[in-house]
């Protein structure tokens, strides 16, 4: 008989410290419902983080939680959380892997691994907190703040060109790109679930504020100019048969939408269509897998750790 799991055997004991405010609060809370939505096992489940505020989220009081999950997970080194979570998903693709990561982590110092995993377009999800600034270190600017902002943090303002995360998805081969806003839960439950269940690597950045050191993109600043894209009836769907002369227009709508920004600010799905997953192309090459995978084979003493890392090299 499956054991039916509530809402509170996917929270720790352990309270969250963040900033009074914080958007990581809204993030934590829609991760946390949208396990308990999808029905998944706390015990299969394992949350990859990098470093900063979005790291708290994983951690571990106890031998196999995170701070604030009660789940499986490594907090792993500064840009690294998707090289980590991508070994773990290939060496047991029945696992479910979720990484969370902030905009500093995920773009600054892990903007080449960002990029090496749109290109394999693994089976996870990566939820990705986005306040502008390194929250744990002062407030310094992170990559996603724009050329000249000066949030309260800063000396002076802000001398390099912001960096936008949705079109640096796409452009590396992201299949999933979504966005969505910290204090709309409601959305962004959907939309982990969504990314959760697509076929392929899903992308969600989530817009926050960071009431300690941004005061420029505030709680009352994003509230009203955040909006759903799909009131505008844009349509995130690439079939696989477009011709080319569609594919260019449809390119044209999600970039437009993706760099909308100021007095609006569209969330929700933007660019969603089917291409092989990393899993099916390394199917090919090696029989029996994802069945047969790295995680469930038997350990033999002495061994087949060379052989095994030479299969499975590619």
């Amino acid at each position: 008989m499956a054991i039916k799991f509530q809402l509170k055997d996917y929270k720790a004991e352990t309270h969250p410290d963040w900033c009074p405010g914080c958007g990581d609060f809204g993030i934590l809370n829609a991760i946390q419902s949208s396990l308990f939505e999808l029905e998944l096992d706390p015990n299969n489940v394992a949350i990859f983080s990098g470093i900063g505020c979005s790291g708290k989220s994983n951690h571990y009081p106890n031998p196999h939680t995170h701070h604030y999950l009660e789940t499986y997970g490594i907090h792993t080194l500064h840009g690294r959380v998707l090289p980590f979570a991508t070994g773990a998903k290939l060496a047991n693709p029945h696992l479910a892997v979720i990484a969370v990561g902030g905009d500093g982590d995920g773009l600054g110092i892990g903007a080449g691994h960002f990029v090496a995993a749109g290109r394999r377009n693994l089976d996870l999800l990566y939820v990705f907190y986005d306040n502008e600034v390194y929250g744990l270190t002062k407030g310094q600017a992170a990559p996603t703040l724009a050329l000249g902002d000066r949030p309260k943090s800063l000396p002076r303002p802000n001398v390099q060109s912001k960096l936008n995360p949705m079109l640096e998805a796409f452009a590396a081969g992201f299949t999933f790109i979504a966005r969505s806003y910290a204090y709309n839960i409601k959305e962004l439950k959907f939309l982990i679930q969504e990314g959760y269940n697509h076929p392929g690597l899903a992308f969600i950045d989530v817009l926050q504020p960071c009431p300690t050191y941004n005061n420029l993109h505030t709680k009352e600043w994003f509230g009203p100019r955040v909006y759903p894209v799909s009131q505008d009836g844009y349509d995130p769907v690439v079939p696989a048969d477009l011709s080319e002369e569609d594919l260019s227009r449809k390119v044209g709508e999600f970039v437009s939408k993706a760099t909308e920004w100021g007095e609006k600010i569209p969330t929700g799905i933007f660019w969603r269509h089917l291409s092989p997953t990393f899993e099916e192309r390394v199917a090919a090459y090696t029989p029996g897998y994802p069945e047969i995978a790295p995680a469930t084979r038997e350990l033999i003493p002495g061994g087949r750790a060379a052989e095994l890392m030479e299969e499975f090299a590619l």
